[in-house]
C-alpha cells in the first residue's frame, strides 16, 4: 500500500457544507419506515476533524487495510496530535516509505496489515520508523 500526501487541513479554513441528517438512524437488516423529520444539519469538517491543526488527509492505493475498511483510493485523516497506541492503525514513515497499517507495540515491535495476503512488517533495530500520524477516519467510495 502507497500513501499519497494530499494537505493538511483546517476546519476552520474550509467553508461550511451542510448536509442533511436524519434522527433515525438506518437499519442494514430488515428496512425500517423512515421519518419525514431531519436533525441539525451535519458538518462533515467538523464531524471528522478534531484538531484542525495537527490533522492532514492521504490517499491510499493498495489494498492491504482492507480487512480494516481501509479500500483502495480512500481517505485517510490522519491526526498527528493522537498519541498511538497499541493497535491503533497508523500512517509511517519505515526507512523513508509512507505506510498505513496497524501499529503493535507488544511483545514485538511490528506494523501489521489487515489483509491475509500481507505479513507483519517486524521492525529491526538498524529500521527507522517514524510515526507520522493515528487514523481517526477512512473516506471511502463506492461509485
Amino acid at each position: 500500500m502507497t500513501i499519497n500526501y494530499i494537505d493538511s487541513i483546517s476546519a476552520d479554513d474550509l467553508p461550511a457544507t451542510f448536509t442533511k441528517f436524519f434522527v433515525e438512524s438506518v437499519s442494514v437488516g430488515f428496512p425500517s419506515p423512515a421519518n419525514d423529520y431531519l436533525e441539525s444539519p451535519i458538518d462533515l469538517n467538523r464531524y471528522l476533524i478534531k484538531n484542525n491543526i495537527a490533522t492532514f488527509l492521504v490517499r491510499v492505493s493498495g489494498d492491504s487495510m482492507i480487512d480494516a475498511n481501509i479500500a483502495n483510493q480512500a481517505i485517510l485523516i490522519v491526526d498527528r496530535s493522537l498519541e498511538p497506541k497499541n493497535g491503533s492503525i497508523v500512517v509511517a514513515s519505515l526507512d523513508g516509505e509512507f505506510v498505513c497499517k496497524r501499529l503493535q507495540l507488544k511483545p514485538r515491535l511490528c506494523l501489521i496489515a489487515e489483509n491475509p495476503d500481507y505479513d507483519p512488517i517486524y521492525i529491526q533495530h538498524s529500521q527507522e520508523l517514524d510515526i507520522m500520524g493515528t487514523v481517526t477516519a477512512a473516506i471511502n467510495k463506492f461509485e
